[in-house]
């Protein structure tokens, strides 16, 4: 059901009168440009607002996938079981159930349903909630990549297919990754690119209008194939360089060919490159559950790199430096921000990985087995998402964690680790928050009175 109030739709029509000229999109994971920052101005300075900014709240089905906001509207992916079917009850075993994956297309001012594309995807994955990934739209194109490696092109205004690809049909994948596909894809010029895994064909790059390929590059074998972790474009050395952290090594591409430039050997224990790596003028940095974390020293000159820094703990609980599990970590200046295995929300020095201070206040409120909070920065300060669906507004210093307040957006449904979680990123676009659980998708007014 959607409720509206006569508030709200008041709010509703200034949003629809001002929006080709101040709304910001969210058209992929991390926002317009990849990096957890959102740039619109005139938002609000403390939380909570009130009630009568929720603009609507509308059902929807399970998965870890975050929506993706462009003009009027929002795309977002679920799954639904069919018939009698049902997951297993331990979610951290594989099982098998009939489902489809559908992608819904909602109006961003009212939630309502513009249009719906599904297709049918028997889960066999670990913790199969749903889709991992947030869909990527750009010149009236949307793509989307489900949990089973079913690889969707669609006409962004109609929901009409235009192309598809699936990863076990056309690469031989006889099973999916662990838990799932869960990599974002990356458009770059004509190129979509997705990480796939096999001989050859950890990364794969396909024409972004027909789906067919263009180049594929790097091994990755295993249950895990090319692990969990998202790709990203950086500038270094006079090139441009698709960077690719995988369960072997962390690895630059020319993302025109895929020939490779660097690697660095970095194996991880259970496949777990699960964080988006982070760039920083010519440091690169990823953070691993088990391995720590690695620093990589980009060339100024040319496509090579080196170690700058590496940290690694004892075991899962006695870790050092950072410990990244399922959030990305923010480099802001000569520090870096980031929860760690249990929950430790952290912040360390961004040259040596020494810690400076922990706080469990905007992950889990306590130590909790890969305890989570997305970070999204806007200003000075950072919007936080964590894992029990509160929103959190916090200025992140070297001397402390200051929180300006919280509200609760939507409850924790997913269970994990003995405990229910939200682990979807939200988008911020349009001077609003859009966030989901396993029930439904919330969008919540931030703009400034």
């Amino acid at each position: 059901m959607i409720l509206l109030r006569p508030i709200q739709c008041l709010l509703l029509m200034t949003l629809a009168c001002v929006s080709p000229v101040m709304a910001n999109d969210w058209p992929q994971w991390m926002g317009p440009e990849r990096d957890g920052v959102w740039r619109e101005e005139g938002i609000v300075d403390t939380l909570p607002v009130g009630d009568d900014r929720v603009l609507w709240r509308v059902p929807i089905g399970g998965g870890y996938a975050g929506p993706a906001v462009v003009g009027e509207r929002v795309y977002v992916t679920d799954k639904q079981l069919v018939g009698d079917a049902r997951d297993p009850d331990n979610p951290f075993q594989r099982g098998s159930a009939n489902a489809t994956e559908r992608v819904l297309c909602l109006d961003a001012a009212t939630g309502e349903t513009v249009w719906k594309y599904e297709y049918p995807c028997a889960y066999t994955v670990s913790y199969p909630a749903g889709p991992r990934t947030t869909p990527v739209v750009r010149d009236g194109r949307m793509y989307t990549l489900g949990a089973e490696g079913h690889l969707v092109c669609l006409n962004a205004e109609t929901g009409e297919l235009v192309w598809k690809r699936h990863f076990a049909t056309d690469y031989g994948r006889e099973t999916s990754p662990v838990w799932g596909y869960s990599a974002n894809l990356l458009l770059d010029g004509d190129r979509l690119i997705a990480l796939v895994g096999g001989k050859g064909t950890t990364v794969v790059a396909f024409h972004k209008d027909d789906g067919r390929e263009l180049w594929r590059a790097l091994d990755s074998m295993g249950e895990h194939g090319p692990g969990y972790s998202s790709p990203i474009i950086v500038e270094a050395g006079g090139t441009r360089q698709l960077i690719v952290w995988h369960p072997a090594a962390l690895s630059s591409l020319n993302p025109e060919t895929g020939e490779v430039y660097w690697n660095q050997p970095f194996v991880l224990k259970a496949g777990l490159a699960v964080a988006t790596p982070r760039v920083q003028g010519d440091l690169l940095f990823v953070s691993s559950f088990y391995n720590g974390s690695l620093m990589m020293r980009l060339n100024r000159d040319k496509p090579t790199a080196e170690v700058a820094w590496q940290r690694s703990g004892q075991n899962e609980r006695l870790t050092d430096s950072l410990h990244c599990m399922i959030s990305t970590p923010a480099l802001d200046g000569e520090f870096i921000y980031g929860a760690d295995s249990y929950g430790e929300f952290r912040c360390i020095d961004r040259d040596t990985g020494d810690r400076i201070w922990e706080t469990f206040a905007p992950t889990s409120g306590q130590s909790a087995r890969w305890g989570n909070a997305f970070l999204v920065r806007h200003e000075d300060r950072y919007f936080l998402f964590s894992e029990q669906g509160d929103l959190i507004l916090a200025k992140l210093s070297p001397e402390k964690y200051e929180e300006i307040g919280r509200m609760h957006l939507v409850d924790p449904t997913g269970p994990a680790q003995r405990r229910d979680v939200v682990w979807t990123h939200p988008a911020f676009a349009r001077k609003c928050v859009f966030a989901r659980n396993d029930k439904e998708i919330v969008c919540v007014s931030l703009a400034k009175e």
